[in-house]
């Protein structure tokens, strides 16, 4: 009743479905890069083929990203990391995520400016920017190339011009009246000579020339390479862009989502007291596979939750694209994102949970909430006889009254096309093993007005935090906001297997899980999986402004049959159907224990692709 294609006869375990794909699962052996942006991708290929790792191609196709996508991230932005070096062996989380700076407290924003919930855009919510350090940290430490080469591909772009996908024009277009208004320095950047044209190139020569004094700086140190990269990091945190950075938030008033003009509290001291971290990835075991996902600093857990839920159940006798899949994973996603709502936050500052929240027994005690009508009430456990403290009907109220702001949140591309801000994703893999999964993010051209020294802006990952010191994800100075962004690692009886990821906010670790699913329950390959329709829930409260929820919500994509959404309906969801290509944008890369590296990326919004050889 759910079939998406004429030419799918089934799901045999070992042997991948025969289905139409939007293009070939890559195949080789000797390297594949995945992401968000076919430049992005080559050019992580060809520096795999000039005989860079792994880690110099992700850095450099990350640091394209910002250039080709600036819609969707920025210098300014974010960036975790999971990574395995074949090296040592082991598999590392670069957090990206910087903290809120030392001035942004309750008192200042909530008794001082007299705000009840953080902005969503502006300069007020903006936290240390991650990305920069997080790249570098890696290439330092993993890589083998210089910073100049790795830069030299972003520089190149900025210099010379970009192609500017439609969505980019589209973007600028949503936020034009706020740019010509308010934002004038993001105007001479983004509006100049009248804005990117679709598909036409368009230089940021200033940032261009940001990327070319850090190179300079970098290498008048000399030394080895290890010293130039952390040359970079110090002009970076410590010099001229940390100074430029502390100048624009101190003297700017920027409006915002709260609809008043605030300056940022972010400091060159700030930036200079940071820097990026390496731990150990959270992990579950999962039918053969362990999962790796970054802490709850980030909302990755949330994806384990939602596994260690649905492995009680018989996922391989659901149809992957019927009614009774999607009822389940939907309802063991309300369980797993209402505890992220209340347990999650910054480990370094609360006691998240972590291992009961992954434990059988409690997702036993879970998984039996779980039944065939749809529940449309927000239920976080009590691990350990805590008791949650969340107000879901102040967030249905926010929802209806304050949803669809400018500029705001990070919303994935929705059937109406662009809006707001979203995310990138890369994957790599190498002929010696090495892999990279990356998520970059915010910093994109909407969240703050561009500093026009420097040719980007930052970020607003702050509006994530709670107005309420004692939350686990109450704004509290140093402390990191609980982030959506959340790549993946999967190790397939304990070797390194699979990097994937996908932009989304909220439904990254929504999207992300099906996938897996489909792969380790259907025999899907990565392409196959990726193309599949998809679906996503609204029911929890959302991490960005106006940190809303819309209980029972879900969208399916086009798609599927008309019988699936009337069965969900019948079930009691609040069901709709979405655009034929608007769920999902992933990408993954995987290697087989034959010495093949495979390799897929996301058709939607034409402009994700995965090369490889």
């Amino acid at each position: 009743m759910s079939a998406v294609s004429p030419e799918m006869i089934g799901f045999p375990a070992k042997e991948p479905p025969r289905m139409f794909t939007t293009r070939p699962e890559i195949i080789g052996t000797f390297g594949a890069v995945a992401s968000t942006h076919w430049l992005a991708s080559q050019v992580g290929m060809a520096v795999l083929e000039r005989g860079g790792n792994a880690f110099d191609a992700a850095a450099a196709a990350g640091f394209t990203l910002q250039i080709v996508e600036p819609h969707l991230n920025g210098p300014g932005g974010d960036c975790p990391i999971i990574l395995h070096s074949a090296r040592i062996g082991t598999q590392q989380v670069i957090c990206g995520q910087g903290p809120a700076p030392a001035g942004l407290t309750v008192a200042h924003v909530k008794d001082h400016l007299g705000l009840d919930i953080m902005p969503g855009t502006g300069l007020l919510a903006t936290p240390i920017p991650g990305a920069f350090d997080a790249w570098m940290l890696m290439l330092r430490d993993h890589g083998t190339w210089g910073v100049r080469d790795v830069l030299a591909y972003a520089i190149g772009y900025a210099r010379h011009g970009a192609p500017m996908v439609p969505r980019v024009r589209a973007t600028i277009e949503s936020v034009r009246p706020l740019f010509e208004s308010e934002w004038r320095t993001s105007a001479a950047l983004w509006l100049r000579d009248g804005g990117p044209e679709p598909n036409g190139l368009y230089a940021n020569p200033t940032l261009a020339d940001t990327y070319e004094r850090v190179v300079r700086e970098a290498e008048a140190t000399g030394g080895s390479r290890e010293k130039q990269v952390d040359a970079a990091r110090a002009a970076w945190y410590r010099g001229f862009v940390a100074e430029a950075i502390g100048r624009f938030a101190a003297r700017t008033e920027a409006m915002d989502t709260s609809g008043q003009r605030h300056r940022g509290v972010l400091t060159a001291d700030d930036m200079a007291r940071w820097s990026a971290g390496i731990e150990a990835p959270t992990t579950l075991d999962y039918h053969g596979h362990t999962v790796l996902k970054c802490g709850p600093w980030s909302q990755g857990p949330a994806m384990l939750q939602t596994l260690a839920l649905m492995a009680g159940f018989d996922v391989g006798a659901m149809d992957p694209v019927g009614a009774d899949f999607i009822h389940h994973v939907i309802e063991a996603q309300k369980l797993a994102f209402a505890d992220r709502e209340a347990f999650y936050g910054d480990p370094d500052f609360t006691d998240v949970p972590m291992a009961t929240l992954l434990s059988p027994a409690y997702n036993d005690a879970r998984r039996a909430l779980i039944t065939d009508r749809a529940s449309l009430d927000f239920r976080p456990g009590s691990p350990d006889g805590r008791a949650p403290r969340t107000d879901y009907a102040a967030a249905i109220r926010r929802a209806q009254d304050l949803a669809g702001a400018m500029g705001s949140g990070e919303p994935t591309v929705s059937r109406l096309g662009a809006a707001g801000g979203d995310t990138c994703h890369v994957d790599v893999i190498d002929k010696d093993g090495n892999m990279v999964s990356a998520t970059p993010s915010a910093g994109w051209l909407q969240s703050s007005p561009a500093i026009p020294e420097l040719g980007f802006c930052l970020g607003s990952r702050c509006q994530m935090f709670w107005l309420d010191e004692t939350l686990p994800n109450g704004l509290k100075p140093g402390k990191r906001p609980r982030t959506t962004l959340s790549p993946s690692m999967v190790l397939r009886d304990g070797k390194p297997w699979m990097s994937f990821g996908t932009p989304g906010g909220e439904q990254q670790d929504q999207w992300q899980p099906i996938m897996l699913m489909r792969m380790i329950h259907h025999g899907l390959n990565i392409q196959q999986a990726i193309d599949l329709p998809s679906f996503h829930s609204e029911h929890w409260i959302s991490s960005f402004w106006p940190r809303g929820a819309k209980p029972g919500k879900v969208v399916i994509e086009g798609r599927y049959a008309p019988e699936v959404l009337a069965d969900l309906t019948a079930r009691g969801h609040v069901a709709e159907m979405g655009g034929e290509w608007s769920e999902g944008r992933l990408t993954g890369a995987r290697r087989e224990p034959d010495g093949t590296i495979r390799a897929g990326a996301n058709p939607r919004g034409m402009q994700g692709y995965a090369v490889g050889r």
